[in-house]
């Protein structure tokens, strides 16, 4: 993202944190239909906030500065409008007709496996390399690895239902 210009880098992140708020409101629509799964799925609302809270807090400050961690973001304007128009689409379906519990942890993982939630995840996987990159690593290390957690509370959730 080096040679991206400062205005495409912004509307960038500027449609991450839609997305991380859009999951963060589905999440809450699984909390709010799914009482006993609700501290799970709240637990995950709230880490959704905090990465659209950390990405805005890099909107503010390393933007400016021209030092914006390269790999942190997908690239493509296009996939995060999808991305953020399939969560748009589920928040919608899901208050109207609640899902079942295999029914939100499926539609999790295929979210958490799009485009711009899991460039975020690979970003905070990867050793960090530089200064600004272990920032960010610093600030949100507790709040990874959602694609395998949501796995592991499928397979709960699928035992469960048989």
């Amino acid at each position: 993202m080096a040679h991206m210009t400062s205005t495409r880098l912004e509307a960038l992140i500027k449609e991450s944190i839609r997305l991380e708020l859009n999951v963060a409101a589905l999440y809450g629509v699984f909390a709010d239909t799914l009482e006993i799964d609700r501290e799970f799925w709240w637990e995950l609302q709230q880490e959704e906030k905090s990465h659209a809270a950390l990405l805005r807090t890099a909107l503010d400050s390393f933007v400016k500065r021209g030092n914006f961690p390269s790999g942190l973001l997908a690239d493509s304007m296009e996939e995060l409008k999808q991305s953020n128009h399939t969560v748009e689409q589920l928040i919608e379906t899901f208050r109207t007709n609640p899902p079942t519990r295999c029914e939100a942890c499926r539609a999790a993982v295929r979210l958490e496996m799009e485009a711009g939630e899991l460039h975020y995840t690979r970003f905070m996987e990867k050793e960090a390399s530089t200064p600004i990159e272990k920032v960010f690593k610093t600030l949100n290390r507790n709040d990874q690895d959602h694609v395998n957690r949501i796995r592991e509370h499928c397979s709960v959730v699928e035992e469960q239902a048989t």
